[in-house]
């Protein structure tokens, strides 16, 4: 539904040369809700405008439902561009037209008749029918990004851009957004492409996603293997901030990276697919003769892949620690040592 072929984007100011996009290759699939993640500065923005032109790449070809954007005419690109419905950060909802006049726009701005049998659907689609006369400076930020979807689907369109749409939003909000999202998809059959920098995001509404650094496509995944095998150390990263949690202050403030005499290690251990339902502490317990208090644990699944991580104190002999670590390692388990607290911050049960 949507491919990038080659394409790259140059900004040239009066102080530098800049390439924002460097050869980005990717298909979306047709029905599919594909997610680009990145820092900030990294030209997601820059990349996702670019697909219906909004930014025109400096070279490369961009096709969306089979044709090829950068050879229409202005004329004809206009109306390639009905065809693709776009969602930003900030709503752009017009503050003196009611919720009903802002879906309206742009059917009206085309000339479209009996534009009611329109939107009454839409509203009801994203759970808008008892707000539809009220204004903007009315309604909460979720209501606000509910209208400016309605108003991106209301030219019928097969493709959806999502440009941060989320961000600005909380917690709560943003999972009802994403919700929405994929009962539009589902519903409607749209391919929807979005960017984001929340890894949040992309675990709750995805099925694939590509992470963009400095202007480059580095990696590409079904959402669930990238979750579970990730191949880039900023991959890691950003799988590790969806996860993890500081650690409690009466153990962070006591933490040494050094290991002393009468202290004990803290450790992480990562854990995917088969190894997140396996008995770590009994093996631990059992086989290395440690007591082992979990300071934090988690589990979850994505996509049907199970993935997790724990965080534990361990008491024993200095050497069989470093067995159970090289052991855990071998069963495909990741383990880092966080540090060493003095023995008497911790209790041993």
């Amino acid at each position: 539904m949507i491919k990038l072929e080659h394409i790259y984007k140059n900004y040239t100011t009066s102080r530098a040369h800049v390439l924002a996009l460097s050869d980005i290759n990717l298909e979306v699939n047709r029905g599919e809700i594909f997610g680009i993640i990145g820092k900030s500065g990294a030209g997601k923005s820059t990349l996702i405008r670019c697909v219906n032109l909004l930014e025109k790449p400096s070279s490369g070809h961009i096709y969306v439902a089979g044709e090829d954007l950068t050879l229409l005419s202005p004329a004809k690109l206009r109306a390639a561009r009905r065809k693709i419905g776009m969602i930003f950060q900030h709503f752009n909802l017009l503050s003196s037209r009611t919720v009903y006049d802002n879906i309206a726009l742009p059917l009206e701005l085309t000339g479209q008749k009996n534009i009611e049998k329109t939107i009454l659907p839409l509203l009801d689609l994203t759970g808008l029918s008892g707000k539809k006369d009220r204004y903007p400076g009315e309604l909460s930020g979720g209501q606000k990004q509910r209208v400016a979807i309605a108003r991106a689907l209301a030219s019928n369109p097969h493709v959806l851009l999502s440009d941060e749409a989320t961000s600005s939003l909380d917690p709560e909000t943003t999972f009802s957004i994403l919700q929405l999202l994929k009962n539009i998809r589902d519903s409607l059959n749209l391919t929807i492409l979005l960017i984001t920098h929340e890894m949040s995001v992309i675990k709750n509404c995805c099925d694939r996603v590509g992470i963009l650094q400095e202007g480059q496509l580095i990696e590409e995944n079904e959402v669930g293997e990238f979750f579970a095998r990730p191949k880039t150390d900023i991959a890691k990263n950003f799988i590790a901030s969806s996860i993890l949690q500081h650690l409690p202050e009466t153990i962070s403030s006591h933490l040494q990276q050094t290991e002393a005499p009468d202290t004990h290690p803290i450790l992480r251990f990562w854990f995917f697919e088969g190894t997140a339902t396996q008995p770590i502490i009994s093996d631990l317990s059992l086989r290395f003769d440690l007591r082992v208090n979990i300071l934090q644990g988690n589990v979850e699944y994505i996509k049907k892949h199970a993935m997790g991580i724990m965080v534990v104190a361990c008491q024993g002999n200095r050497a069989k620690i470093l067995e159970a670590i090289e052991f855990l390692k071998q069963m495909g388990i990741k383990v880092e040592i966080l540090g060493y607290v003095p023995n008497n911050i911790i209790t041993f049960i």
